[in-house]
């Protein structure tokens, strides 16, 4: 062993166990980061960036001495952990990878005598971090004489391989399970052609679209008349009034109704001009869930849609018998708002719909409605919460009514 070569001194002290510590400005240190010197043994102290023989991937400079004890002192460490301290000793970059720490660390203890990666010692002076000359020698072996005559080739060895790995490798070949997702899964053994039917179908296709073209025209006679035949919507219609000092306006009317859920008019009004919305729809439509439980116990979930509407000229929309399929109107107290409905005496016309009046619950009774025939509902002006149980009671009085009086529109 050359007494200058940091390498083989390193592998030297490893092989022996000897206690390797570190040393600054000829004294003891306890960290790797604050020495200068490696002491490998009593007689051989070298400095930790003294460049070695082994040569460091995809690079033309070696790995110091140093970063190959510390991939040898933290060969068990996790590679996460090796990492970080070896940043922490201040090997930021150059570091061995950690692929190939086992490399280096068999290399050291002697399991291995051959590493293509080790520049074979010479018997020339120049020194280990020169830039290595053209042609690349063989991997060094443990004996010297091999050493020196393989500089003279610039063959590499060919690999042979163990007879015994191939073997194991062909059993583990016969023994491996084929993993398999939803797409190979579904691919077949063998490629398969179809195109002799799609030469098959070909012509009935085509007459098929001719067909198709010209019996178009012949249709649109009997899809007009079809039209006029369709029988009409017959979904329930509820009138509110056009006070803008309503509770219930055409503002809110869906959020409530739909949502169970009260927004004062003034909020609804404003949110809606935010949005781009400066007036409401004359008519609304809302969609209400409804479940029902036949003879047998069995709950049926159906979805009824009713149109809302402030105003007469929206009702007349509707056709001439919009007035058959008002099922309730909301009245604020005003007999005004009754002057151009079809029955414009309030006890004439709850007669016809059912009366729903909706005040806050902190209000005194109107004593304006006593004889009107209307449910009188109270909204919370502070509790959202307790706004669903006005709404399903609500629900539950029009379905309650609309049985009795206009039981055709409850399948509306």
């Amino acid at each position: 062993m050359s007494d200058n070569d940091a390498l083989l001194a390193l592998r030297q002290a490893v092989k022996s166990k000897e206690t390797i510590t570190f040393a600054k400005d000829g004294q003891s240190c306890q960290t790797l980061l604050d020495a200068t010197h490696l002491v490998l043994s009593s007689t051989c102290t070298l400095h930790k960036s003294t460049p070695t023989r082994y040569r460091r991937p995809a690079a033309q400079d070696f790995f110091t001495l140093e970063a190959l004890y510390l991939a040898w002192q933290l060969q068990n460490a996790s590679g996460a952990d090796y990492m970080k301290q070896a940043r922490d000793s201040g090997l930021a970059v150059g570091f061995v990878s950690v692929t190939e720490r086992k490399n280096v660390v068999d290399w050291l203890e002697g399991r291995t005598t051959e590493n293509e990666r080790i520049v074979p010692l010479t018997d020339t002076n120049t020194p280990p971090g020169t830039p290595p000359p053209s042609t690349k020698p063989l991997p060094a072996t443990p004996h010297r004489a091999n050493a020196v005559a393989s500089t003279s080739t610039s063959v590499k060895r060919r690999y042979v391989p163990d007879a015994r790995d191939a073997e194991a490798v062909k059993k583990i070949k016969q023994h491996e399970v084929e993993l398999r997702d939803r797409n190979s899964v579904l691919r077949g053994g063998k490629p398969n052609n179809f195109s002799n039917i799609r030469l098959a179908y070909a012509d009935k296709l085509k007459k098929m679209k001719e067909a198709s073209r010209s019996g178009s025209s012949a249709a649109t006679a009997p899809e007009a008349r079809s039209v006029v035949r369709k029988p009409r919507n017959n979904f329930p219609i509820i009138m509110i009034s056009s006070s803008p000092t309503a509770l219930i306006t055409m503002h809110n009317v869906k959020k409530f109704l739909q949502e169970s859920t009260f927004e004062p008019s003034q909020d609804a009004r404003q949110r809606a001009m935010s949005e781009g919305n400066s007036r409401p729809e004359d008519m609304i439509a809302i969609y209400r869930k409804r479940t029902t439980i036949d003879t047998s116990g069995k709950e049926h979930e159906s979805h009824v849609r009713y149109f809302i509407v402030d105003s007469v000229e929206a009702l007349g929309k509707f056709g001439p018998d919009a007035w058959e399929r008002v099922v309730c109107v909301m009245t604020t107290g005003q007999a005004w708002q009754f002057r151009p409905y079809k029955w414009n005496e309030p006890i004439q016309l709850f007669h016809h719909v059912k009366g729903i009046y909706f005040s806050w619950s902190n209000d005194p009774p109107n004593p304006k409605i006593k004889d009107w025939n209307v449910t009188e509902l109270k909204i919370d002006p502070m509790r959202r919460h307790v706004d669903k149980s006005v709404v399903a009671h609500f629900w539950k009085i029009l379905d309650t009514w609309t049985t009795a009086n206009k039981p055709g529109l409850m399948s509306g």
